[in-house]
């Protein structure tokens, strides 16, 4: 599977901002969709379900450090499975450290706002192929720091975003895929 770094694409969401955001970035994949079911709501759910033990032992260490300097952290979730069972992708919905912000059939923004800095995570199905069945999957994030904090915050952050997200793209189309 061939991981490609992109742009914002022209229809997402978060398009008519992208000259406010102080670090955007973008990767994309295609994959199958054989019985033209796959929607945003799949994809935000297979982006919850289809991470790397790694990154979740990453966020847990972020949690740890972030928590002392008073920033959002994703808490401690008792029962994800049952969270993820009955996660609907619906507007205002929580995963983690993840909220839904918005969503259209092809697009899921997730995010969040803290004192640090604003992020959003566009997952982008393109359904622009001559093959009905086959489609790309753009993964974009976008980040607009609120302080020197953010700033600083993002320094350490951004080499593993760089690894974390390709990873994610990957497990999210094998999942889809199976």
């Amino acid at each position: 599977m061939k991981i490609s770094k992109s742009t914002l694409p022209n229809h997402s969401i978060l398009k008519p901002d992208e000259k406010t955001y102080d670090y955007v970035d973008s990767f994309e994949s295609v994959f199958i969709d054989r019985n033209s079911t796959i929607t945003s709501t799949t994809i935000g759910k297979s982006f919850f379900m289809s991470g790397p033990k790694w990154v979740d032992t990453l966020f847990a260490f972020r949690n740890k450090l972030v928590g002392f300097f008073g920033l959002k952290t994703s808490g401690i979730i008792a029962d994800r499975q049952k969270m993820l069972d009955s996660f609907k992708g619906e507007k205002g919905e929580q995963m983690g450290l993840f909220k839904v912000l918005d969503k259209t059939p092809d697009e899921m923004i997730l995010g969040e706002d803290d004192k640090h800095l604003n992020f959003r995570v566009s997952l982008f199905i393109d359904r622009q192929s001559s093959d009905p069945t086959t489609k790309k999957l753009i993964i974009s994030t976008t980040v607009k720091f609120n302080n020197w904090f953010g700033r600083l915050y993002f320094l350490p952050v951004r080499p593993f975003h760089k690894l974390i997200v390709p990873t994610m793209l990957k497990g999210i189309i094998k999942h889809i895929e199976n």
